[in-house]
């Protein structure tokens, strides 16, 4: 009997066990009782001001997608540091834009509802609603994330994929996160929107392998126009280039399109081409419907929110989202 209530009574504690980290999950409306018009406060405030400035829906995706990759999806990426050592610091995000905006945001909710909404679930509302107003997909986002308080460079630099990426680099990298082949094409399709610095691809055009050449893999006509109209040199680092030229305020398949001409602007975009399984997700994109990639794309933004987030006692929500302590 002694026996029999060990066992009754550790399985008690083994399943109360079990029910915090399941009530402590993402949820939709998680704010409906201590803060009912977050999502809106939030909604409002993109939709007032995304007319104004249509290029912060690539900005703010970017940066979703920048913050989930270290630490998981908690706000990290937008702490300041003093010393310079901080996730924003990191070469990956020193042209992530949007940080003002998010602080703004933050503003409004905390005149509203002191210390409720996490500087996380900012991020993942506003880069959802941003898309959404400039023609995008929609797609769901639970809330109930936490931030984290801890921000390092190093950690940035070495879980972010760089533009210069082969596939198989890509693959450790999504896979380190919980994201498969079909997230990674899914989610580079983001790149139909939004603007990229010449320094990201140069090294493409003047010094591929360090001898002063081009990446046999970009459309030599294309090279060819981005050297004599876009970046002159292997040194630009303040010009600007469409990713997806001509289309890039449209969430549309062109991106696709173009990285089947080798026309992709980065290495990252190309080396989707040299995977049986990546390249074969792309041609069943471009044989679909936009709304089918609306859905699917969906799908990969609603798994790589989820990534590795802090919930219930978990991290923090921090006040002022650039200041770790606060």
């Amino acid at each position: 009997m002694n026996c029999l209530r060990a066992i009754a009574i550790s399985l008690f504690f083994f399943l109360v066990g079990m029910v915090g980290p399941i009530q402590a999950q993402l949820q939709m409306n998680f704010y409906a009782n201590s803060c009912p018009n977050a999502e809106k406060i939030v909604q409002d405030f993109v939709s007032n001001h995304i007319s104004n400035a249509p290029s912060l829906a690539a900005a703010l995706i970017r940066m979703h997608f920048h913050d989930c990759f270290v630490r998981g999806c908690d706000g990290s990426v937008l702490i300041n540091s003093t010393s310079g050592n901080a996730e924003r610091d990191a070469t990956p995000n020193l042209t992530v834009r949007g940080f003002g905006f998010i602080d703004a945001i933050k503003t409004v909710l905390e005149a509203q509802c002191p210390g409720i909404v996490s500087c996380a679930d900012i991020i993942a509302l506003a880069s959802r609603d941003a898309v959404v107003f400039t023609g995008g997909p929609n797609w769901s986002v639970p809330t109930g994330r936490r931030d984290g308080r801890i921000s390092n460079a190093s950690e940035a630099l070495a879980n972010i994929p760089p533009p210069t990426s082969n596939i198989t680099n890509l693959q450790t990298l999504f896979a380190n996160q919980g994201l498969d082949l079909k997230d990674l094409v899914l989610l580079s399709g983001a790149h139909t929107i939004g603007v990229s610095h010449c320094s990201s691809f140069t090294n493409r055009l003047y010094n591929f392998t360090g001898r002063g050449d081009q990446d046999p893999a970009l459309d030599g006509a294309y090279a060819a126009n981005l050297k004599s109209r876009k970046c002159p040199s292997l040194n630009d680092n303040k010009t600007i280039v469409e990713m997806d030229p001509g289309s890039r305020k449209t969430f549309d398949l062109s991106y696709y399109q173009l990285v089947l001409k080798r026309r992709g602007l980065f290495q990252s975009d190309s080396a989707l081409t040299t995977n049986p399984t990546t390249l074969s997700n792309i041609n069943r994109i471009l044989t679909g419907s936009v709304e089918s990639f609306f859905s699917e794309f969906a799908k990969s933004m609603e798994k790589m929110g989820r990534i590795n987030v802090k919930t219930g006692s978990a991290g923090v929500v921090r006040r002022q989202c650039s200041v770790a302590n606060s």
